[in-house]
């Protein structure tokens, strides 16, 4: 019997998180690499479109993440929580719901992850410093607590079983910049998109850290150690320097959010009930 080849790289790409802002940004731009886009969330997508499988899936339920990744062929993993709060809920769907997803990822022999890291796993640096994927880890809350956990986790899944993963430290993935630090960590939508592309068809890329960002005048972040994705961002947030004219006004010498890369997140908690 012939079997019909699949018209696209893949069969079936699982995007987690797909209620998201970046999910729901990435939900139908992905589709020209898959038959099938299996999306995610922990809230309901609405029906599925063309091209889609929906399923309803709580991190924190081993059994069904297992199903989750039944008959996936790679994984764009971003979902659980993106911005700082309490340790308990991050650890819910951030810790043990990234341990499960790797458990099935092993069980079902998914060859390739790319999991949306942050930068805030280094959002401790000051603004003054240049960061690069070997320099220590210094996360700025919770939230970057457990995406160093996830950094950690897929690199030893890559050593144990050969687990390819990239994790891509995010800075911020929005329309346009809201404020002048995210005119350093600006991250356009296509080069998103360009970014996940790499990540995805490169042949070998074993365990990598990338930072994701545009093309932006100023830089915290040397990405040259993810080189061989061969990534190029086409955008800037030059094009929005307007929006934040300069100022001869300068912020107190102990005003923290100016002086670390996290920003805001860098005083957000801990948070405790």
């Amino acid at each position: 019997m012939n079997q019909t080849k699949s018209s696209k790289p893949f069969k079936r790409l699982l995007l987690t998180g797909a209620g998201g802002g970046l999910g729901q940004v990435l939900r139908d731009r992905i589709k020209p690499w898959a038959d099938v886009v299996r999306v995610s969330d922990i809230k309901d997508l609405g029906p599925a479109r063309e091209g889609e499988e929906v399923m309803l899936c709580d991190l924190a339920d081993r059994g069904a993440v297992m199903k989750l990744v039944e008959g996936v062929d790679a994984i764009l993993h971003f979902g659980g929580i993106s911005v700082e709060d309490r340790f308990e809920p991050i650890m819910q769907a951030n810790i043990l719901g990234l341990h499960y997803l790797y458990e099935a990822v092993h069980k079902h022999g998914v060859k390739r992850v790319v999991y949306a890291s942050s930068s805030h796993t280094v959002g401790f640096y000051k603004t003054t410093d240049i960061v690069d994927a070997d320099m220590p880890l210094r996360p700025d809350g919770f939230y970057g607590l457990s995406k160093c956990f996830g950094e950690a986790l897929s690199r030893y899944y890559y050593d144990r079983f050969g687990t390819e993963t990239v994790c891509i430290r995010i800075g911020s993935s929005f329309p346009e910049p809201r404020n002048p630090r995210m005119m350093v960590t600006y991250l356009d939508y296509d080069d998103l998109v360009e970014l996940l592309r790499c990540s995805l068809f490169t042949p070998r890329v074993g365990h990598t850290i990338t930072f994701g960002t545009s093309d932006n005048a100023t830089r915290w972040w040397d990405n040259r150690k993810a080189s061989h994705l061969g990534y190029v961002p086409k955008s800037s947030s030059s094009r929005f320097a307007a929006n934040f004219p300069d100022t001869a006004e300068r912020p107190a010498p102990d005003d923290l959010p100016t002086i670390y890369q996290g920003g805001p997140f860098v005083t957000a908690g801990p948070m405790y009930e």
